[in-house]
């Protein structure tokens, strides 16, 4: 197995050319994280508008991921096989389908249905993004690039809270659905303007003689080692996007507003914690002890919040703080899998990879919003700083079998 897959830009790619092409993906990603949240954040609105319980709502974000994860394992062949940029273009105007559809609803199967479509929007982009990356961004500067995935896709979780809380005050919930939308067209309108920093190249293949080679990767035991540390690390991302709000004010007595500008706190430290891994990524040749480090800091500081023993203002700051612990092992990560991905299946090795991140935000909503309906506050923060612990040994069993098979 080869231990790294090959960049198609040559080391000497202009600066210019290799930022406009990290900035470009850097603002699809952004785009698909904040539409993770174009559910979660209005769960509490959910609640008193239709009576819905956490279950119900927990529920939703199973639909939006289950759908997500099955086609992001799906579509990193359809990346391999047509190119990343139409897959691309396609998502982006699903995302804001998806937000119009949410302007409009009055029910829950209409709720049902917002999930499911913004889960068939958001399958393709990890497969999309790092392909792209890969082929066009030169070899010196992927780690670089990596963080910079990463810091956006922080941004994008961070944005969506301020967007949301502060349109919703102004023009009401629904109104806010229809400004995501229009955000969604701007951002597909500049993307299609710039589209020839977003071509790649897909390799022809022989069906008759490759159909066994295509899948030949999913005999590698260190992908699956992967597909578990983003199952693991991704049920506790969950929990702080899907539960913290509810949390906060339940613990703590913390305002809405007050605990909703807090996840945005927790993303924006994730995106500082990115943007120095960057740098911690780019000079670290043993990507799986940088990752475990950076998981085991977060689930101790997780797990102090979920104590109880911390003031409404301590654990709103403690609680950011995780998010810039984790944030510093993002671009590791990102290496850590480019190391364990064969030549010439970025696609395919991401999109199953990633569909760990998928299942994990499908099956966390269901287990812990069972919690929550019970008051099991304390015990929600506590099993989510559990399963960021499990990760670790995720992570380092990752670097025990790369480093085997390139031995």
């Amino acid at each position: 197995m080869s231990n790294a897959n090959t960049s198609a830009a040559e080391p000497g790619t202009p600066w210019r050319q290799d930022a406009s092409v990290i900035g470009l993906v850097g603002l699809a990603h952004a785009s698909s994280h904040f539409g993770h949240l174009i559910l979660p954040l209005l769960f509490p609105v959910f609640i008193q508008e239709f009576g819905f319980s956490y279950s119900e709502l927990g529920l939703l974000m199973t639909v939006f991921f289950a759908v997500s994860g099955l086609g992001q394992a799906s579509s990193g062949f359809l990346v391999d096989k047509v190119g990343a940029r139409p897959l691309l273009f396609l998502s982006l105007a699903m995302f804001g389908a998806a937000c119009l559809l949410a302007s409009v609803a009055h029910s829950y199967a209409a709720l049902v249905g917002v999930a499911a479509l913004a889960g068939a929007a958001n399958a393709p982009f990890h497969p999309i993004d790092f392909t792209i990356l890969n082929q066009r961004v030169s070899s010196p500067r992927l780690g670089y690039a990596f963080s910079a995935h990463g810091l956006t896709g922080n941004l994008g979780w961070a944005a969506a809270p301020v967007f949301f809380a502060g349109l919703g005050a102004l023009w009401g919930w629904r109104q806010a659905y229809v400004a995501a939308a229009l955000l969604y067209a701007g951002v597909l309108g500049l993307l299609i303007v710039k589209r020839a920093h977003l071509k790649t190249i897909v390799v022809a293949r022989n069906p008759q003689t490759d159909t066994g080679h295509a899948m030949a990767f999913m005999k590698l035991p260190v992908v699956w080692w992967c597909f578990g540390f983003f199952f693991l690390s991704t049920m506790t991302l969950a929990v702080v996007q899907s539960f913290a709000v509810s949390i906060l004010k339940a613990m703590h007595g913390v305002s809405f507003e007050a605990a909703t500008y807090t996840i945005t706190a927790y993303m924006l430290a994730g995106a500082m914690g990115v943007f120095v891994g960057g740098f911690v990524a780019a000079r670290s040749v043993q990507s799986d002890r940088v990752v475990a480090g950076a998981m085991a800091v977060g689930a101790v500081l997780l797990a102090v919040c979920g104590t109880g023993w911390l003031s409404a203002t301590a654990t709103m700051v403690v609680l950011a703080a995780t998010g810039f612990a984790v944030g510093i092992g993002g671009p590791s990560r990102d290496m850590m899998i480019k190391k364990a991905t064969p030549q010439g299946a970025t696609g395919r090795v991401y999109g199953l990879v990633y569909s760990g991140l998928d299942t994990g935000f499908a099956l966390s909503p269901l287990l812990f919003g069972a919690f929550m309906d019970r008051g099991w506050y304390s015990a929600t923060l506590l099993g989510a700083a559990a399963l960021l612990l499990l990760s670790v040994g995720a992570a380092l069993g990752v670097g025990r079998r790369t480093t085997r098979s390139v031995a």
